[in-house]
């Protein structure tokens, strides 16, 4: 699990993995914000699920708030910092990011979300910071990515065992494909629930 990482990231996920739940929503977090831990909160829910499978409702919400707070966290680092910022993190693709945030908002957000590695999802998180991407649309957008992400990862673990990584890791563009479609299935089918609504209000 740890081979990839430097001597001090792996004492940090050495402790988080034997304190459970905690450690996962720590881990979570640091990735989603501050450090980078490549996968290692969806190793973690894996083996954790794997161990006790009745907890695994509790690990997967444990990943998805750790991972929810730690993007809002570098949201609002990202809304001090500024622009200039910004376009000295990002280089020549810093407009590449402001476009797609600005112009795609909350499904945007969505879809970089649900993207597997090596998409680079901070990028649109600090842009989403910067340029003031409202608050409430940015988090709503984590908020579903990270569960579909986290339960459907917990749910693999529960099913298929050790083999839900590998499982993950040769359909991963299946399984996102897919979990796109369904996200944006019930996008719009709430977007015309809200508009049906709307009318029906209207004509009374």
């Amino acid at each position: 699990m740890q081979g990839n990482l430097s001597g001090w990231k792996q004492k940090v996920v050495a402790f988080a993995g034997g304190l459970g739940w905690p450690g996962l929503f720590m881990i979570s977090f640091l990735d989603s914000s501050v450090l980078t831990f490549p996968v290692i909160n969806d190793l973690l829910l894996i083996s954790l699920s794997i161990q006790r499978p009745s907890r695994m409702i509790l690990y997967a919400t444990a990943a998805t708030t750790g991972s929810v707070l730690g993007c809002v966290f570098l949201y609002f680092l990202a809304l001090k910092a500024g622009e200039a910022a910004f376009q000295k993190k990002a280089g020549k693709r810093a407009e590449k990011f402001r476009k797609f945030v600005e112009e795609n908002g909350f499904v945007g957000i969505l879809v970089s979300a649900l993207l597997p590695p090596p998409t680079p999802f901070k990028f649109f998180v600090l842009a989403a910071g910067v340029f003031r991407i409202p608050l409430w649309s940015f988090t709503s957008a984590v908020a579903v990515a990270r569960v579909v992400r986290y339960f459907a990862v917990g749910y693999l673990a529960v099913r298929y065992g050790s083999q839900a990584l590998p499982y993950l890791g040769t359909h991963k563009l299946t399984v996102v494909a897919a979990l796109i479609i369904l996200v944006g299935i019930s996008f719009a089918a709430s977007k015309f629930i809200m508009y049906e609504k709307k009318v029906h209000e209207h004509k009374h």
